[in-house]
């Protein structure tokens, strides 16, 4: 890691500030070749952390702009790192980064600079998904997630569970070189009743992975019943706006329409599939067959019923179908009354065209789909670390199992392997290919 690296660190595009990222020894040599203080500081003389005026070397052009220099270990990367910060433009950023992969720096690659904080020591892999999930979050939940990985709050934990395991080796290990001392009986002797308390404290983790998915990837929600019963109106209503088609004929949906909502924070997504029924032609028995694609994969289901009206042979077919998934059955239309006519009990009496009530389904959708949710409680988000806890979960109890009824050395195997797969989650045991195909999700200027 001794070569300069460079890249844009800002998004494409007009602004009004535009930043060059250089880390590696040597910053401020390729620096001083492309910068001109408007001071009497020499480049090579800069204080770290404060920021220099000047005349950025363009090659064709030049800017007036800004440097700055954070100085090793210092540094996000752990690195010498320089910034160069010139006007917001396309052609200037990229302008700027030409002439310093000129000067000396090569093109950094996807994830790089967080690759090499990772490698010096200033954040865990962990962390580094962190900020993944911090830069590409798509709604406040999946920002505080991101937030708390970045913040190494998994890693904590991890790291004390590791701790705790390293404790008990120690134990064996001395119980092992020194029989004489019968360390096994002395300190070994709740040894099965703390690796239990370990587990279950793993298994706590993996319990929240169901909601910690939805974080990260978001709610999805789908809007099934019969054609014709106000599904494309209640989309529409409870999104604030006219994203589907809404017609008095029946079966104007025939492919998925999609949008989303935030939620207390979390991002739901919402589906209006075509109205569930015998197809009347080609395309609309494919639409039919979408939608229970669709529900099939969902959170939650909401039954949209005409509740002016009452249920009909239809209505019956595919409520019996939704049975034993996670739904809501909503009537529509409480504006027209009539709602004790439809015979299918409702959570939630609604009126799309109105507006009545639909407060209320929010709620009700959330509550279904994130019962007992704490913003501020720690989450599993991602699907390597729940595979990775589970993993040593597993393990635990294995020793458990065999602690007492075998020798301490032949329990203490699965201990050290659980020991191992935590340390996946932080990086003290990822191989190579893991931790190239996490920074490869990175974009070139982190």
């Amino acid at each position: 890691m001794e070569e300069v690296i460079a890249a844009v660190a800002t998004p494409p595009g007009k602004g009004g500030v535009a930043v060059v990222r250089l880390s590696g020894r040597g910053v401020l040599a390729v620096a001083e070749k492309m910068f001109v203080p408007a001071g009497r500081t020499a480049v090579a003389a800069f204080e770290p952390y404060r920021m220099y005026p000047g005349n950025i070397n363009c090659g064709a052009f030049s800017d007036f702009g800004l440097c700055v220099y954070f100085k090793a270990p210092h540094s996000f990367t752990g690195e010498d790192v320089a910034e160069l910060h010139c006007h917001g433009g396309t052609e200037i950023a990229r302008a700027v980064l030409r002439q310093a992969l000129a000067c000396g720096a090569r093109l950094a690659a996807a994830g790089e600079f967080t690759k090499r904080a990772f490698l010096n020591g200033k954040l865990s892999l962990s962390a580094a998904e962190g900020l993944a999930e911090l830069i590409n979050g798509e709604s406040e939940a999946e920002v505080r997630a991101g937030t708390q990985l970045y913040a190494e709050r998994l890693s904590a934990v991890v790291r004390e569970a590791q701790a705790a395991l390293t404790e008990l080796l120690a134990e064996i290990d001395a119980d092992i070189d020194f029989p004489e001392e019968d360390i096994e009986r002395a300190e070994l002797a709740d040894a099965k009743g703390r690796i239990g308390a370990l587990a279950q404290r793993l298994a706590a983790l993996c319990g929240s992975y169901g909601t910690g998915k939805k974080i990260a990837g978001g709610v999805t929600v789908v809007l099934a019943g019969k054609p014709n019963t106000g599904k494309s109106s209640v989309l529409n209503a409870l999104l604030g706006s006219d994203r589907a088609i809404v017609s008095a004929r029946a079966g104007t949906t025939r492919d998925a329409v999609e949008g989303s909502i935030e939620l207390s924070g979390v991002r739901f997504t919402l589906c209006d599939t075509a109205g569930l029924r015998e197809g009347e032609d080609e395309i609309e028995r494919e639409g039919v067959e979408r939608a229970k694609r669709r529900i099939e994969g969902a959170d939650l289901i909401l039954f949209v019923l005409d509740g002016s009206q009452p249920a009909d042979r239809e209505d019956e077919e595919a409520y019996a179908a939704l049975r034993g998934k996670n739904m809501l059955v909503v009537h529509n239309k409480l504006d027209l009354g009539g709602q004790d006519l439809c015979g299918i009990p409702a959570d939630l009496s609604v009126s799309a065209r109105t507006g009545e009530n639909i407060p209320l389904l929010k709620q009700r959708m959330f509550d279904a789909c994130m019962r007992g949710y704490n913003a501020d409680a720690l989450f599993v988000t991602q699907e390597r670390h729940y595979a990775a806890l589970s993993r040593a979960q597993a393990l635990l109890r294995e020793a458990e199992g065999l602690c007492g009824t075998v020798p301490p050395d032949l329990w203490g195997v699965p201990l050290r392997e659980a020991w191992e797969a935590l340390g996946e989650i932080t990086g003290e045991t990822a191989n190579e290919r893991i931790i190239d195909e996490i920074f490869a999700k990175f974009c070139v200027g982190k």
